[in-house]
């Protein structure tokens, strides 16, 4: 069983300190496996901003835990033009990792980070035809047992903003993406950008898009909140076919840990598979899960 705690939209900057810290101690604490940041590193792609950020992940890495993670719209500076078209990305390289597409690979994971960010686009993101190519290549080797994962920080679907019906963007060309995933035979879709957490089968949203199971994170330590979500961030445990996925929500000065969802691959799809009936408990003083 390997475990995964999935943050994302961390957004120092604008970021609160607290949270920050109380993120570090349930890392330090529960020591997944792999820790996935996917995207939004920053407010602004300033250097100050990117110093913070930088210590965040170095404090991480230096407890010992693995950090595979991708830059986010967000790591693209805005406001400075030059920089914004002529080196998109060369802070965040700088700062935070100089693989836009990182792997991580272990006895039971295969996971490929792919950069969505763009200097074109204020929000949006895209896949580009070589990091298609990158999909199916990276993937060709793994062996069956082991548990393939793709991490993006714009989703490759179309999320549901809340009540109301309005769904977020898609990232460019990402038919096209979810295609090569599925030729991949990627298990888990693993993004960011909304700062929603959700998690569905892909062939509940597009009948085409393969057998994986989609998990956004919301915003992990940004005060950026929207439509009434506090910062939270995934936890994750799973095997080949199976996921229990733990939504930890900060709540009253502490992350609180929803009650887990199982989810079952039956050879063809992912489904729901129960729900732990526990009620959350708060991640610090951290207690063990339930049986």
């Amino acid at each position: 069983m390997a475990s995964i705690a999935h943050l994302s939209d961390v957004h120092f900057g604008r970021h609160d300190p607290a949270v920050v810290a109380a993120v570090e101690e349930f890392l330090f604490a529960k020591r997944p496996d792999l820790v996935v940041i996917s995207g939004d590193f920053t407010q602004r792609a300033r250097v100050a901003q990117y110093e913070l950020a930088a210590q965040f992940v170095e404090r991480i890495e230096q407890g010992g835990l693995e950090v595979i993670a991708v830059p986010g719209n967000h790591d693209v500076p805005l406001y400075d033009v030059f920089r914004r078209f002529a080196r998109p990305l060369n802070r965040y390289k700088r700062f935070i990792d100089d693989e836009l597409c990182p792997w991580f690979e272990n006895d039971e994971l295969a996971v490929l980070g792919i950069n969505t960010a763009r200097s074109l686009t204020i929000k949006d993101g895209s896949v580009s035809l070589d990091q298609m190519v990158k999909i199916r290549e990276s993937f060709i080797n793994v062996p069956p047992e082991k548990t393939r994962i793709l991490v993006t920080h714009h989703p490759l679907f179309a999320m549901p903003l809340g009540d109301e019906g309005e769904l977020t963007k898609v990232a460019n060309r990402s038919m096209d993406a979810l295609t090569a995933a599925a030729d991949a035979r990627v298990d888990l879709l693993l993004a960011g950008h909304f700062h929603r957490a959700y998690s569905v089968s892909a062939r509940e949203m597009v009948e085409t898009a393969g057998a994986a199971l989609v998990i956004q994170a919301g915003t992990a330590t940004s005060t950026r909140l929207r439509g009434g979500e506090q910062q939270s961030f995934n936890w994750i445990e799973l095997s080949k076919g199976n996921v229990q996925l733990q939504v930890h929500r900060w709540e009253e000065g502490a992350f609180v840990g929803g009650r887990p969802t199982f989810f079952a691959y039956d050879g063809g799809n992912w489904s729901f598979a129960g729900r732990n009936e526990q009620e959350g408990v708060p991640a610090v003083p951290f207690d063990e899960r339930a049986s």
